[in-house]
This record gives C-alpha cells, sequence and structure tokens, in this order.
C-alpha cells in the first residue's frame, strides 16, 4: 500500500512541523506547589498566649479541609506560622480551590482570635518566577517621585499579549513621624496618649451628614483633615483651659519607614525593580520581543535621569537554550537517517524517517 504509507509520512511531517511550532518556550515551566503559609501577628503575647489562642486554632480550621494532608507550626511570642501542605494526590488544577477552602474555614473562625491580633495573611504564591526585571534608577529623585514613573511603565506593560504579573521591588512607604519630647509634655502636664487621642479624633472620617433641599441630596463633609506635616506643625491640642501648638512638643518630619522595607539596588546606587512573569504556557521569544517594544517605548518618554537597565532576561537564555536544543536536534536526525538509508536501503529508510 505504497500511496497509504506515503499519506502517513506527509501527514506525520505536516503534525510534527505543527506541534513543534506551538510548542511552549519557558526557561523555567510552571508547575503546582502543594504548600501554603498562614501568618498571624499578636503584639505584646507570650509564647504560650500565642500557641493556644492563635496557632493552635489555626492548624485545628485547616484540618477539616480535606486535601489537607499535614500541617506544621513555628511560633515566637507574638507571632505564628502555620505551613499546610496538601496531599500527593490532589491535582494542580485542584490546588486553587483547596486554598480557597483553607481561606475560607480560617476566616470562619476570626471571631475567636483574640482582640489586637494582625492577619491571619495567607501566602500561595511564593513559587512564582519572574523572567524579566528591570531597574529603574534617578538621579536626583526620591522613591516617591521614582515610583510613580514605575507605577506608569507597570500600566504599560500589563498591555502586552500574555503579561502575567508586574509587581514592583524595593518601594519604600512614606511615613511622617512625630518624635515627642517628654521633658515639654512633663512640663505642660499632658501624655502622649492623651496627644495621641486628639489628633486622632481630629483626622477621623466620619459621616457629617446631608442637606436635602427641593429634591437634591447633598453631602456633607467636615474639613480639618491632616493633608501634610505643615498642618500637623500647627494643630491646636488642648490641656484643660490651655491650648498650645502639636510643633511645640515634638519634631514633626516626613521620611521613609523604619527600619526600611527590603530594599533594591543596581551596581550600588538606589533603585526600584520592575519584576514581569508571563502566564503559563506561552512563548517566551514572542513575549520578550513584545516587551523589548514596550520598554523602549517607555523609557524614551522617562525624563531625563531615570534610567532602565534590564536585571534578568529570560528570552535571551530561552533563545540560546532553544537554538542548542534544535542543533542537537537536527544533529540526531542527520545522524539516524543516514544510518537508516545505508543499513536498510531508500525506500526502508524514508519510512523510518
Amino acid at each position: 500500500h505504497r500511496s497509504f504509507v506515503w499519506f502517513l509520512m506527509a501527514v506525520a511531517v505536516v503534525a510534527g512541523v505543527l506541534s513543534y511550532q506551538r510548542l511552549g518556550r519557558e526557561e523555567d515551566p510552571s508547575f503546582a506547589i502543594k504548600t501554603m503559609v498562614i501568618q498571624a501577628n499578636w503584639p505584646g503575647a507570650s509564647l504560650d498566649d500565642t500557641m493556644e489562642q492563635v496557632t493552635q486554632r489555626i492548624e485545628r480550621a485547616v484540618q477539616d479541609v480535606d486535601t489537607v494532608d499535614y500541617s506544621r507550626s513555628e511560633t515566637v511570642p507574638g507571632q505564628a506560622t502555620v505551613f499546610v501542605n496538601l496531599k500527593e494526590s490532589v491535582r494542580g488544577r485542584d490546588v486553587t480551590d483547596s486554598w480557597y477552602q483553607i481561606r475560607k474555614s480560617v476566616n470562619d473562625i476570626l471571631y475567636q482570635f483574640p482582640q489586637g491580633i494582625q492577619g491571619p495573611f495567607f501566602n500561595d504564591e511564593f513559587g512564582d518566577v519572574y523572567g524579566n526585571i528591570y531597574a529603574f534608577t534617578s538621579d536626583g529623585l526620591s522613591y516617591r517621585q521614582l515610583r510613580d514613573y514605575v507605577e506608569e511603565a507597570r500600566n504599560e506593560v500589563l498591555t502586552i499579549p500574555n503579561i502575567g504579573k508586574a509587581d514592583l521591588i524595593g518601594t519604600q512607604d512614606e511615613v511622617i513621624s512625630i518624635d515627642f519630647s517628654t521633658a515639654r509634655l512633663a512640663t505642660l502636664g499632658i501624655s502622649t496618649q492623651e496627644v495621641i487621642s486628639q489628633l486622632q479624633a481630629q483626622n477621623a472620617v466620619t459621616p457629617a451628614g446631608v442637606v436635602e433641599a427641593n429634591g437634591e441630596r447633598v453631602q456633607v463633609r467636615v474639613g480639618g483633615k491632616f493633608k501634610s506635616e505643615a498642618d500637623l506643625e500647627k494643630v491646636n491640642l488642648r490641656q484643660g483651659d490651655n491650648f498650645f501648638r502639636l510643633a511645640d512638643v515634638a519634631t514633626i518630619s516626613r521620611g521613609y519607614t523604619s527600619p526600611p522595607d527590603p530594599l533594591f539596588r543596581f551596581d550600588g546606587q538606589p533603585a526600584l525593580g520592575l519584576a514581569i512573569s508571563m502566564t503559563p504556557s506561552g512563548n517566551i521569544l514572542d513575549f520578550g520581543k513584545a516587551l523589548s517594544t514596550k520598554m523602549a517605548d517607555v523609557e524614551s518618554r522617562l525624563p531625563i535621569g531615570v534610567g532602565v537597565h534590564l536585571v534578568s532576561d529570560q528570552p535571551s537564555v530561552v533563545d540560546e537554550a532553544v537554538n542548542g536544543f534544535t542543533s542537537a536536534l537536527l544533529e540526531a536526525v542527520v545522524i539516524v537517517l543516514v544510518v537508516s538509508f545505508l543499513s536498510l536501503g531508500v525506500r526502508a529508510g524514508f519510512v523510518v524517517a
């Protein structure tokens, strides 16, 4: 059946070429990590209280989920960390539903936790892999100003096809610090807590009512909220019949959280990072080309002094690996064909090929 054999050979070649062109290309293939981390903080609590009131309650809640294999915990005074592991029989597509059930079980017992607890916080995404990382440096700009430009770049990147995640690395949150003078507070006869209470009362966001007239409904807002450190310096506090400014008893300054959040540096300079990942089973080579084009456009619109540097480039690594694999594959095919034609003849050699 020579015609039928030629037909099968042609179908095999066409199917092979189409399949090869549609293969996903990525350095690190996606796989399901069957571990979740649950963390809760209870500042000021002892080790025994944290264990009994937080850790054990979380572990009992997650044990009600059928897909959970076991859990282990690490507890220190004021902090509980629980590692939840799923059964090996749980398939990858069912892992997300298991995480949802665990979150639901823990959230159902929130009323049982003591007052003052922070969390619980869930982390089931620590296995994500970022293929491209860009470093943004600046000359004369603050973290806050540089972050605005990186946020704009992130919004542009999110429009690329097959984009997975785009997260910022090394961001620092701004804070306004109030350093009280204990000597001045003692002279005025007021405590730090009383000052904080008066500040919270003035800066509180509360409904002030509405005005209804002629069929219109207008919401009333009360002004006086703090917008900058200058507003804090001018605020008047009361102690008995005496009034004084906050600046008389405290030093107010704007800065960043201390100790700082994890920092990101490029070539020894302070920088912000933009980490980008691709959707699973995508083609990292095509994605890399689209990303390079988009970042070149973003960089052209940045002000002078803001530099964009490529730190991690997975597409180039994958391109090199694919080229190496393709070369080795062609060499292997040629060797097999030569051996087949020489040992089996032309007719049988074509069938083997």
